[in-house]
């Protein structure tokens, strides 16, 4: 058999999503070594390496990175968080009012980051209560995986999915003339909210919460709020350069590491943010890049609207459920990056709308995360805080939660975005 682009550019790519989900090493060196024997091999020229490095999303993975370390360390999460628990009196309102706040932020920042944000407060409030933290702590991390596709800012695969289908940052709210994916989320997650309150409506123990974390400084609070609406403002630029979102958001986090060096004096570790991340992005759009170049996409895009018979329902809800189940076990930002190609072609053969199938896609991908402790990188550093306070869960005590959540949200979400761009 001859060994061709298409076969190489696969088997390594197989071969390094094998290693990823093992565990072997560090994410950046799998991706690394990936990137660096398809080039060698000659599977992928440097040029087609090159233009497949999404710029957008290193710049603004890296620049909310930065803008949400600050935010964190000026206290600000804590304080919000404190104020609307305060409302509520018994542990199970705290567990929803929780996850919903961190959903909230999560449409605005990275989903690891939320996590890092909200979760010094749930614990906080288990402690109060006397009780285990893990509900509170998992109700935080599927709850930021949910709300991440919300917005282009969300999530890393928001970023992704913007650049696929050449979306701006209004088009998730409204997009030629329908509600975009941002209702479809919304509504999984009011939906899926509703039975994690039924899920822990039994906890009725009292809770009373005073403020006691002072704000620092508000600036960064406001970077945040200035990076949102500079990025919806610039999605009305005619012809805006392809690459602006990115610049935009590490201008900022640029500003906020002046600003602190200079004004703030927060205490931040920036070796401590996770760099690492930006480098195993970088391989990996090199790795899908190579599955584009070397024609895997279409042919992968052939098989399925073969299998699907041409029905476009068939093709939505094998798209969709292929996804969570995929992404209840694979990071879904190499899978998304994979498959966002395949939605759109199998659309083209199809002759459907290709957002109904790159939607549908994204919200299994986005949420099929939430079903096991390994789904998503969000849920992986929540059982990392759980551990440290010396709480082991199990997967089956993660998915006793995680199952019914995502179902839910997933049933709700594709059955929204059925009714609307079908």
């Amino acid at each position: 058999m001859q060994l061709t682009p298409a076969i190489i550019a696969t088997t390594i790519f197989l071969l390094a999503y094998l290693l990823l989900i093992m565990k072997v090493t560090r994410p950046m060196y799998i991706t690394s070594a990936a990137a660096a024997l398809l080039l060698c091999s000659g599977a992928l020229s440097r040029q087609q390496a090159l233009a497949a490095i999404n710029l957008n999303v290193l710049g603004i993975v890296g620049g909310m990175m930065i803008l949400a370390e600050l935010f964190v360390a000026s206290r600000a999460p804590s304080f919000f968080a404190a104020k609307l628990v305060a409302r509520v009196h018994t542990a199970g309102l705290a567990l929803v009012v929780i996850s919903v706040f961190s959903g909230v932020i999560s449409a605005f920042v990275d989903n690891v980051a939320t996590v890092l944000i909200v979760a010094p407060v749930a614990f906080d409030i288990a402690k109060r209560l006397n009780t285990s933290p893990m509900p509170f702590i998992v109700g935080v991390a599927i709850s930021s995986n949910l709300q991440g596709m919300a917005t282009l800012i969300g999530d890393a695969t928001s970023v992704i999915l913007a650049t696929a289908a050449d979306l701006n940052f209004l088009e998730f709210f409204w997009l030629k003339g329908r509600p975009g994916i941002f209702f479809a989320v919304e509504l999984g997650a009011i939906a899926a909210t509703i039975v994690l309150w039924l899920m822990f409506r039994h906890l009725k123990q009292p809770l009373s919460m005073q403020q006691t974390t002072p704000v620092i400084t508000w600036v960064p609070t406001l970077l945040l709020i200035a990076v949102i609406l500079t990025l919806a403002l610039s999605s009305l630029i005619p012809n805006r350069p392809p690459n602006l979102i990115g610049v935009i958001t590490i201008t900022f986090g640029l500003l906020g590491i002046v600003w602190n060096a200079v004004w703030g004096h927060l205490r931040v570790r920036w070796h401590n943010l996770d760099w690492e991340t930006l480098v195993f992005l970088t391989g990996v759009f090199i790795l899908v890049g190579s599955l584009s170049a070397t024609g895997v996409v279409a042919s992968l895009a052939g098989l399925i609207a073969k299998f699907t018979g041409g029905k476009v329902l068939i093709a939505y809800l094998v798209l969709i459920w292929m996804s969570v189940l995929i992404s209840a076990f694979v990071d879904n930002i190499p899978y998304s990056l994979a498959m966002l190609p395949v939605a759109q072609q199998v659309a083209v053969t199809l002759g459907c709308s290709p957002y109904l199938l790159m939607f549908g896609l994204m919200v299994g991908t986005s949420l099929g995360g939430n079903i096991t402790p390994i789904g998503a990188s969000a849920n992986v550093v929540a059982v990392g805080l759980l551990n440290k306070h010396g709480i082991d869960i199990s997967f089956g005590e993660f998915m006793k939660i995680g199952l019914p959540f995502t179902l839910t949200a997933v049933i709700t979400a594709s059955l929204f975005l059925w009714l609307v761009w079908a």
